[in-house]
């Protein structure tokens, strides 16, 4: 097999999670992630999108790691969590997958918004980047023998 590096663009999702999800994630209990029923929609909203996480023969891939994320709601805000003037601190599930730099803008767009239609917060934190390049698998055509 060969690798090849191909072009694509990085999505990167912040989702809030509740205290304990944080907990059993960083004791090493993956079912956290299948259990919290916010981390559950993002994957199953993602698990749909077949434009998502190509890498040849595997399909659906992402990164994830857990952090917090902090922010000040400002006056006009409608926040989730927290209140005007307060510096809140909030446990986060970072969801990172690739797709295609072929994708189209509307496509893109469309994804985007499939994602901000399901997000607790009320302006999520949605990454997407530019053009990258990553490793995707190619098998090598079979070579056939040759008799001397």
């Amino acid at each position: 097999m060969n690798i090849e590096l191909k072009a694509v663009r990085k999505l990167r999702i912040h989702w809030p999670i509740p205290l304990d999800t944080m907990t059993q994630l960083a004791s090493g209990d993956l079912g956290a992630l299948e259990s919290d029923p916010g981390i559950a929609s993002l994957l199953q909203a993602l698990t749909a999108t077949p434009e998502l996480g190509g890498f040849g023969n595997y399909h659906h891939v992402f990164e994830s790691s857990a952090g917090f994320e902090g922010f000040t709601v400002a006056e006009g805000a409608n926040p989730t969590l927290g209140s005007v003037g307060q510096r809140t601190i909030s446990p986060t599930f970072v969801f990172t997958t690739y797709f295609d730099d072929s994708l189209s803008d509307q496509a893109v767009h469309e994804l985007v918004q499939r994602i901000v239609d399901i997000h607790p917060w009320e302006v999520p934190v949605i990454e997407v980047s530019g053009p990258l390049s990553v490793s995707s698998s190619v098998h090598a055509p079979a070579i056939e023998s040759r008799v001397a």
